[in-house]
């Protein structure tokens, strides 16, 4: 299938199709004109792409986790660069959450009468 009608059945762009071959994630055979040809099954390897991308992966962690996909086999290697991966994103959560509790502190101040800010509870519309 041509690179429109794979952006099309997987809902991902054409532009991103693009990266991911740069990236060595995804495959295409070029025809005599140049065009890529992809086959069926890059439908499901765009959507597996995709569902790691939103997992939070970076591109190059999901090319060093492809192999294994593709032999169906795991390996402490790839088990470890998953829970590392859980692991930055668990950090992340954590300083999401402390940012959160700062800006809940922030608030409650500046809703206080000891924050010196001058108080308004009326929403001014500008034109």
């Amino acid at each position: 299938m041509r690179i429109g009608e794979l952006a099309t059945k997987t809902g991902v762009s054409v532009r991103a199709l693009r990266y991911y071959e740069e990236q060595g994630l995804l495959t295409a055979a070029r025809s005599s004109g140049g065009q890529r040809r992809y086959l069926d099954s890059a439908v499901d390897r765009v959507y597996l792409i995709q569902m790691l991308y939103a997992a939070g992966l970076s591109s190059r962690t999901i090319l060093d986790l492809l192999p294994c996909v593709d032999a169906k086999v795991n390996t402490p290697q790839s088990r470890a660069m998953l829970r590392a991966e859980r692991d930055r994103i668990d950090q992340q959560i954590t300083q999401l959450l402390r940012a959160r509790d700062r800006l809940d502190a922030v608030i409650v101040l500046s809703e206080s009468s000891a924050s010196g800010c001058t108080r308004t509870d009326t929403d001014v519309l500008v034109s």
